[in-house]
């Protein structure tokens, strides 16, 4: 059996539908992963193969301000897994940022390069990572600009404005890959079929400024918005974001078999599958 903790997430929902059957999801009403003694009582109650860990405190901003919290989810919470993932022979599944990078190598990241985390959800989600390494079964993936169906995410804020309004300013200094969350699990999916372990990176390929996947947004959706570029500094944001934080990912092709598709494919389909609003 395997285990989505966080399963009610935006990534954690496309994990329990990818795997299926095979799956078992856990949710904040069921397991505190920043409480041992609830972590111990639902792994050792499950004894699931595999927990995969969708849990996280992904408010960046927020998470400047509430550093204890976002040590405790992103950090702490995955020490106890792993130690209780270890305790019953599971393997751990993490799932990172690509804000553990600090968007200064001008190419994309591989696995192997130096972390340099800007921001304290930055620093929260290595920490994480670190910490899974107490279960030496355990495989790290990262990944950058996720969205999906049942969270909020990018797509669905700029959909959102658009309703409101017919002129956006967003910034065109930000460079990644969007992401879609069903993809993510498709690579987690393959990674374990293929018994890695380790870290992998695992984007949709290509790479995009927030302000042109904005308007490849409305663009697919059929929207006449205009978008204006901005800085990140104008956007005063209290966050630092990593410039350009582009993953490699082809270390998942070559050990896994799997390249996933290119953003502009995986945004087309997102929309489409989309529920009318």
């Amino acid at each position: 059996m395997i285990l989505v903790v966080g399963s009610k997430g935006m990534l954690g929902q496309e994990l329990m539908k990818v795997f299926g059957d095979a799956a078992r999801g856990v949710d904040i009403d069921d397991i505190d992963i920043t409480d041992l003694v609830s972590v111990q009582r639902v792994l050792l109650t499950l004894k699931p193969r595999i927990v995969i860990n969708a849990a996280a405190y992904t408010d960046v901003d927020g998470c400047q301000t509430e550093v204890e919290k976002a040590m405790q989810v992103n950090g702490e919470g995955v020490a106890y897994l792993a130690l209780g993932t270890k305790e019953i022979g599971a393997k751990l599944v993490q799932v990172s940022s690509d804000y553990i990078f600090d968007g200064k190598k001008g190419a994309p990241y591989l696995e192997d390069d130096l972390a340099s985390p800007l921001s304290i959800y930055g620093e929260s989600k290595l920490a994480g990572e670190m910490n899974a390494w107490f279960n030496p079964d355990h495989l790290i993936v990262r990944t950058q600009w996720l969205y999906g169906h049942g969270g909020k995410n990018f797509v669905e804020t700029m959909l959102k404005l658009a309703a409101e309004k017919d002129e956006l300013s967003v910034v065109d200094d930000q460079v990644g890959s969007p992401t879609w969350a069903h993809d993510l699990a498709l690579a987690v999916k393959a990674l374990l079929e293929k018994g890695c372990s380790g870290t992998y990176h695992a984007a949709n390929s290509g790479s995009v400024s927030w302000n042109g996947f904005a308007k490849e947004i409305f663009r697919l959706a059929g929207l006449d918005i205009k978008v204006n570029p901005m800085s990140t500094q104008e956007l005063g944001r209290p966050a630092p974001r990593p410039l350009y934080s582009t993953l490699d990912c082809s270390k998942l092709a070559q050990d896994a078999g799997v390249t996933l598709q290119p953003w502009q494919q995986a945004l087309e389909r997102y929309l489409e599958q989309r529920p009318a609003r």
